[in-house]
C-alpha cells in the first residue's frame, strides 16, 4: 500500500524529520511518500492557491504517478487537504485516512486558531530574522525542549526553499475559509489530536469524530507538531487501528 504524507501551513517534506523513516521501519510492507503542498518544498517557486480545493487539485496531480489505491496521513492544514481529497476522490481510491491536529469549518474560529496563537502567528509571518523565526515556530508548535541542532536544521530548510510571504498568506487564507462537505468520505478514519496543542484546540478533531463516528485518540501533552513531539505514539495508534 502507498501512503501520501502531507504537512501543514508553510511546512514541507523535510520538516517531517525522521518520522517517515520511523514509519517505514514500523510498516515495512507499505511505501510512504512525502508530498509538498504548492508553494512549499520542491514547489516553493510555485504560487499557492488560496483555497483548499485548488491546493488539493494540484497535489492530486503531483501524485498521479503513484499507483492507487492509497492512504493519506496528514498534519494540520495538510489534514484539510486530505479531507477535501477524500470527499472528492473516486470510490475506493483512498483506503485509509489519518488526520493529525487538523481543523475545519465544523468548528468555531476560536477553536480552529486559539486566541492566544493569533498574535504569535502574525508576528512570525512578519519576522525577517530567519533563524529566530524558525526557532519561534518550533517553540510554538512543539511542547518539547528544542535542540539548537533542530532549529539550525529548520533554518537551513527555509534558506534552501523559502516560502514567500504571499504563499504563506494564501495558505493561511485557504485554511481559514475551509469547510468540508456534509457527506462522510469514509466509514472510518483515525483522528489524532494533542491536548497540549497551543494552536488548534483538540475539540476540532472531536467535532470530526462526533459528526462521522470516526476513531479519535487524544495525546495527553504533545504540542501541535505531534509527529515531532511523539512519533512513537502515532505509530502505536496506527498499529492498533489499521488491522480493523
Amino acid at each position: 500500500m502507498h501512503w501520501i504524507l502531507l504537512r501543514g501551513l508553510t511546512r514541507e517534506h523535510a520538516h517531517w524529520g525522521d518520522f517517515p523513516s520511523c514509519l517505514r521501519e514500523a510498516f515495512p510492507d507499505y511505501q510512504f511518500h512525502t508530498v509538498d503542498l504548492p508553494g512549499t518544498g520542491v514547489h516553493y517557486r510555485e504560487n499557492s492557491p488560496s483555497t483548499v480545493t485548488a491546493i488539493r487539485e494540484k497535489v492530486s496531480r503531483q501524485v498521479s504517478h503513484i499507483p492507487g489505491p492509497f492512504s493519506i496521513l496528514a498534519l494540520s492544514m495538510g489534514g484539510m487537504v486530505a479531507l477535501d481529497w477524500a470527499q472528492h476522490a473516486p470510490e475506493g481510491q483512498i483506503q485509509n485516512l489519518v488526520l493529525i491536529n487538523t481543523s475545519s469549518g465544523f468548528s468555531p474560529p476560536w477553536q480552529r486558531m486559539r486566541p492566544g496563537a493569533w498574535p504569535r502567528v502574525l508576528r512570525l509571518l512578519g519576522r525577517r530574522e530567519l533563524f529566530d523565526r524558525e526557532r519561534d515556530i518550533l517553540r510554538l508548535t512543539s511542547n518539547r525542549e528544542i535542540p539548537l541542532s533542530l532549529a539550525k536544521q529548520w533554518y537551513s530548510i527555509q534558506r534552501q526553499r523559502p516560502v514567500s510571504p504571499r504563499n504563506a498568506l494564501n495558505q493561511l487564507t485557504a485554511a481559514a475559509r475551509y469547510k468540508p462537505g456534509e457527506k462522510r468520505p469514509l466509514p472510518d478514519a483515525l483522528v489524532l489530536a494533542s491536548r497540549g496543542d497551543r494552536i488548534v484546540h483538540w475539540r476540532c478533531s472531536a467535532a470530526l469524530e462526533e459528526r462521522w463516528q470516526w476513531t479519535m485518540k487524544l495525546h495527553p501533552d504533545a504540542g501541535h507538531d505531534l509527529p515531532l513531539d511523539d512519533p512513537e505514539w502515532i505509530i502505536q495508534q496506527l498499529r492498533n487501528w489499521l488491522p480493523r
